[in-house]
């Protein structure tokens, strides 16, 4: 692929702190919706309240996992599509502003769900809209780290952001825990707020969202956007299928490992989402831990995960992304495979806490690669398809879980399905000649 004319954009050098900052903060807000309204609190209320009268044979929780099937196949097929708009650089903050305002918006809807199973059909659209801009929104901002770090200090960079929004999640959770969610009775939380309705859980998607919005608006006012480039003309929806396709060869003829690592990392990222979203089932299920602990066992994680993505940051910069990434699935999978021959809830949180202190690493350092394999100009186009990709392979890590769980018939044994997910990536990525520094072409 040529190169295009490097975008107006300030160097790395010249990037303020307070925009790198910035750029953080809107992770840090985001996380609030991964974290409340995707999988702990707004889904549990769908599942286990709104819908706990719904007539059927059709349980609440088999509805909200096609919702959420189908939130993933629209994030598939549009996650490139806003790859190629978010080439231009001058987009991007426009294209976040939307996507981020349409989340803000669902979110705050969401309080009007009350406990009634007629409002389970709207509250399951509203959350996979959310879910699917959520993910959408991603695509600009990852493709914005481009126009704040150089291939010296990405990795830094990339770690810093990530662990800023593994904080986000862990702020987010206990102020909605003990404001709105914690204690037992009519009332729940410090704000003594009735559950009748679901008025608590309603009152918290509204802090949800106000939290998002407040977040994300410095980098909406701070980045500035580069001036428009006659080489990123508008393009519509059929125009940008179509140059996705010219960018998918043209990135097969320039460079194939590219290519190869966009389907490496679409395996080991779902086996990394598959240890997050098991992990609390078989600390329940086979070593003990109460409910009520795997809820600190959540917040010990993302703690321990963003300490990990700041220290492999550091060194991501020093010995090269792959080299992390490497070590880091090397690292998960001894430790997975040690779990698995243990007992007790000790066992889980030292084990499970050294999972979670290698995750940050990997997510970290595989973005930070993707940045250094992409071309100037086309970051917007390479995070699009990282997405898509990994969407692609989102069911393994499930698929592989229930697996080993029904051939060896013990739950315990899902973490070597876990495992092996993580080894498959592991395979895939040492395959993939990835450069230390990011080459241009």
């Amino acid at each position: 692929m040529s190169e295009l004319p490097p975008p107006v954009r300030p160097s790395a050098a010249e990037a303020p702190r307070s925009r790198i900052l910035a750029w953080a903060m809107w992770d840090f807000g985001a996380t609030a919706i991964n974290a409340i309204v995707i999988t702990f609190v707004f889904s549990v209320y769908l599942t286990g309240t709104v819908g706990a009268d719904l007539p059927g044979d059709t349980s609440p929780a088999s509805w909200l996992g096609r919702a959420l099937a189908l939130s993933g196949l629209v994030v598939a097929l549009l996650a490139p599509v806003t790859g190629v708009w978010v080439d231009a650089p001058v987009r991007r903050r426009r294209v976040l502003a939307v996507l981020t305002g349409l989340v803000v918006l669902l979110t705050a809807t969401m309080s009007l769900i009350r406990d009634d199973h007629r409002y389970l059909w709207p509250g399951l659209v509203l959350l996979a809209c959310t879910a699917a801009c959520s993910e959408l929104a991603t695509v600009p901002y990852n493709a914005m780290l481009r126009q704040l770090s150089s291939p010296a200090n990405s990795g830094r960079i990339s770690g810093f952001g990530l662990a800023v929004g593994y904080f986000g999640s862990v702020l987010a959770l206990l102020v909605v825990y003990l404001g709105f969610i914690s204690g037992s009775g009519d009332t729940r939380g410090l704000l003594d707020l009735p559950v009748d309705g679901g008025q608590n859980v309603r009152a918290a998607m509204l802090l949800t969202a106000a939290w998002f919005a407040l977040f994300a608006l410095p980098l909406l006012i701070s980045v500035p956007s580069p001036d428009p480039d006659e080489h990123h003309a508008p393009v519509g929806v059929l125009g940008a299928y179509r140059r996705l396709a010219q960018e998918v060869r043209r990135e097969w003829r320039r460079d194939r490992n590219f290519v190869y690592f966009l389907g490496a990392s679409a395996v080991f990222r779902d086996g990394l989402a598959g240890v997050f979203a098991f992990g609390a089932v078989l600390g329940v299920n086979v070593y003990g831990v109460s409910e009520a602990d795997v809820l600190l066992f959540g917040v010990a994680a993302c703690v321990v995960a963003a300490v990990g993505a700041v220290l492999g940051g550091h060194v991501d910069d020093w010995a090269g992304s792959k080299r992390v990434i490497v070590l880091s699935l090397v690292a998960m999978i001894t430790v997975g495979l040690t779990l698995m021959t243990l007992s007790g809830a000790l066992a889980f949180w030292v084990c499970g806490l050294l999972l979670c202190l290698f995750i940050g690493p990997t997510l970290s350092a595989s973005r930070t690669q993707l940045l250094r394999m992409s071309v100037d100009g086309k970051e917007g186009v390479a995070f699009g398809l990282y997405t898509t990709t990994g969407r692609a392979a989102s069911f393994l890590a499930p698929w592989m879980f229930s697996v080993f769980i029904d051939v060896f018939d013990t739950e315990r044994a899902g973490m070597g399905g876990l495992c092996l997910v993580l080894a498959l990536g592991l395979v895939a990525m040492l395959a993939v000649h990835a450069p230390h520094r990011r080459l241009r072409t």
